[in-house]
């Protein structure tokens, strides 16, 4: 009875049941947060402090949108985040090809060393490299600069960018490189024009990770740039609140702001994503 019970048990363990179940868990715990700070945005002061809490504002209003924009610079810190965030991706996509085509296509005699150096460094906790950061670039006198923040997002992306598109050179047929070399190409111009391409799905997505990450980050942007003029979005959003009082409905107002450009772009990277793994997969 027991034998026979348990394949049905393990079946609905594996099965589309579960699947269906974690999906579930998986864009509540996703879309939850999200659905809450956009509800608070449309909420007054009053109702979002009103008992019993309501989910849904009933009376929505965009007036939090408006003070979000006049009690602080937001499209200057949104101009910042997004100068920042694109010359990291570029630079760190660049040097990434780089170093992934040649742990996957030259003969290095420490490579296996060099790989697990790369996830090794991957690991360290950015608090431990605050203080060394903050010296070289104080050092090189390039604090309150956006290269103060490039530079250090980039070297941070590098580990997990260059592991990513390590694997996807890995499938790709040497002999595919061969011929355009054949046909006249250099190696580099064999790696930008034919290896690249195929890769395209890798590439995305390492910039689109690339890009995320420095978006998002918050201690190194505080840490090197005192310049109003150079505040990007995460260092600016905690300027709204005061000593006593936190404008829960405008910080949530600028929250949304700051979320819909990353969206956006994100959609528009998954869509190339998706054609590129159809054309490689035709290519292939």
């Amino acid at each position: 009875m027991s034998a026979a019970a348990s394949p049905g048990f393990s079946g609905l363990l594996s099965g589309r049941p579960l699947r269906l179940i974690a999906g579930g868990v998986l864009i509540v715990n996703g879309m939850f947060p999200a659905l809450w700070i956009l509800f608070t945005s449309l909420k007054t002061e009053a109702e979002l402090t009103a008992k019993p809490i309501t989910w849904v504002p009933h009376a929505p209003t965009l007036s939090n949108y408006m003070q979000a924009f006049s009690d602080q610079p937001l499209h200057l810190f949104l101009f910042n985040s997004f100068m920042v965030a694109l010359l990291s991706t570029c630079l760190t996509l660049l040097v990434s090809v780089l170093a992934a085509y040649a742990l996957a296509r030259l003969n290095l005699r420490y490579r296996g060393l060099i790989l697990s150096l790369i996830i090794a460094v991957s690991t360290f906790p950015l608090v431990t490299l605050l203080v060394p950061l903050f010296e070289i670039m104080r050092t090189l006198n390039l604090l309150n600069t956006w290269i103060a923040l490039v530079l250090p997002y980039t070297v941070l992306s590098l580990p997990v960018c260059t592991l990513m598109l390590v694997s996807f050179f890995e499938g790709i047929p040497r002999d595919l490189e061969n011929a355009a070399m054949i046909d006249g190409c250099t190696r580099m111009g064999a790696l930008f024009k034919v290896v690249v391409p195929l890769c395209a799905p890798g590439v995305f997505t390492a910039g689109i990770l690339a890009f995320v990450n420095a978006w998002d980050e918050f201690l190194l942007a505080l840490s090197f740039n005192s310049n109003p003029a150079l505040r990007t979005l995460p260092v600016g959003i905690q300027l709204y609140q005061g000593e006593f009082a936190f404008p829960w409905p405008v910080i949530s107002a600028a929250l949304v702001v700051g979320i819909v450009p990353v969206a956006v772009l994100i959609v528009i990277f998954q869509e190339r994503v998706v054609s590129g793994l159809t054309a490689g997969g035709i290519k292939g």
